[in-house]
């Protein structure tokens, strides 16, 4: 059977799975330990393999902030950024909801 071409679907569907849910991405190397936010972004390309641009993670940072998910410190008079348990739950709650979506699609015969 020959093997598909990269299609623009699998190009969204990588795009979605990455950069649209950055903040899955940040709460897991956040875990790790607080960090800068320049720090969240090599972290994600060393850990992960893809590239966010440096815009997004700072604007996810802040949405992330605002709803509660992390909270800010300051070191050396620069923001560090930390999970809180209503991030780390959320957290949770987004690999649940990824792994039994993957269930659900992996049993219908694909």
């Amino acid at each position: 059977m020959e093997r598909i071409a990269e299609t623009k679907a699998l190009r969204r569907l990588r795009r979605k799975l990455t950069e649209e849910n950055l903040w899955l991405y940040v709460i897991h190397v956040l875990k790790e330990k607080p960090m800068y936010a320049y720090e969240v972004k090599v972290s994600i390309e060393r850990k992960f393999g893809f590239k966010p641009r440096t815009v997004t993670v700072y604007a996810v940072l802040y949405r992330m902030v605002r709803e509660g998910l992390l909270k800010v410190d300051t070191k050396n008079g620069t923001k560090v950024y930390m999970p809180t348990e209503k991030g780390i739950e959320a957290f949770k709650l987004g690999l649940e909801f990824i792994e039994n979506t993957l269930r659900r699609l992996s049993a219908s015969g694909a």
